[in-house]
């Protein structure tokens, strides 16, 4: 049956394609927006000073909430740190708490990531049952889960999909390591032993779509690929698709003077698992590396 999906962080990455395949399925999308809305399809809040009208809630069946200052594209000076923190925290409590006092139940569906687990977990399988990790990430995580507690307190579904690496043609944590690869500068970063937990933009979008039609599966979610890969080794097979070398590594004391604080979570390891996801049914589309990669470059 088709629902009524509302989106805060619609023109992001992940929420520009999740609209586009919902609304291919036949669902109607609503984007939550930062100033009056223009059209029946928009609904106005102001995440920064908490406003959020649960009124114009009304008819929605579920909120699908992207929204949050991209992590990885500035230096974290101490007001870019409070704004990563504010951006996610304060968003989420405003949703929650409009969710909480609408007249009808509506699911929520809150981004999160895999910054739960710290930035350096070496080898160990991390799963949902996993202790939080130490860093700026893992603090900002625990705290954008928890911001959504006035919609848990009011006995609605609250789903958190931890989203690993997404792979995405020219966006995302990818888009650099692309370009060098069809330079054929691609190469280890740091050590290479690390494990990223990677994910297709597409199995990102059919994984949130999963958790909108499965309300039972709430709580955190692990949006993961199956296989996680050590770092080298997605360089290797970018290079190997494109008929490159990936000989250059990247001295991790060099990502560490570019990336400042950052690059602890770029060089550390997260060898997350999705557990949840998959025991609930779910079946990636990528999920072997090589297959991943594959879909990656098609999609350039």
């Amino acid at each position: 049956m088709p629902q009524r999906v509302a989106i805060t962080g619609a023109s992001g990455l992940i929420g520009g394609a999740l609209s586009a395949f919902l609304i291919d399925r036949g669902d109607e999308v609503l984007h939550l927006v930062r100033r009056p809305a223009r059209t029946a399809a928009e609904i106005s809040w102001d995440p920064a000073h908490r406003v959020l009208d649960p009124g114009a809630l009304a008819g929605v069946d579920a909120v699908v909430h992207l929204a949050g200052v991209n992590v990885g594209d500035k230096r974290w000076t101490p007001s870019r740190k409070q704004e990563i923190f504010a951006s996610r925290v304060d968003g989420t409590h405003t949703l929650a708490a409009a969710l909480a006092e609408a007249d009808h139940p509506i699911r929520m569906v809150s981004q999160s990531a895999v910054g739960y687990y710290g930035s350096d977990r070496g080898n160990e399988v991390l799963t949902e049952d996993s202790e939080s990790g130490h860093g700026f990430l893992a603090e900002v995580v625990r705290a954008w889960e928890a911001a959504a507690e006035p919609a848990r307190a009011a006995g609605l579904h609250v789903a958190h999909p931890r989203t690993g690496i997404v792979l995405a043609p020219g966006a995302g944590a990818m888009g650099p390591l692309l370009r060098l690869a069809q330079l054929g500068l691609a190469g280890p970063i740091g050590s290479g032993e690390q494990y990223w937990p990677w994910i297709t933009l597409r199995d990102t979008v059919r994984g949130i779509a999963f958790l909108l039609d499965h309300p039972d599966v709430d709580g955190p979610i692990n949006l993961v690929g199956p296989a996680p890969a050590r770092q080298k080794d997605i360089a290797a097979e970018l290079a190997r698709q494109l008929h490159r070398p990936a000989l250059l590594p990247a001295p991790g004391m060099g990502v560490r003077l570019y990336l400042g604080e950052f690059a602890n979570d770029i060089l550390g390891s997260q060898r997350v698992m999705p557990g949840r996801l998959t025991a609930s049914g779910f079946v990636h589309d990528d999920d072997t590396l090589p297959k991943a990669i594959a879909w990656l470059l098609d999609h350039r």
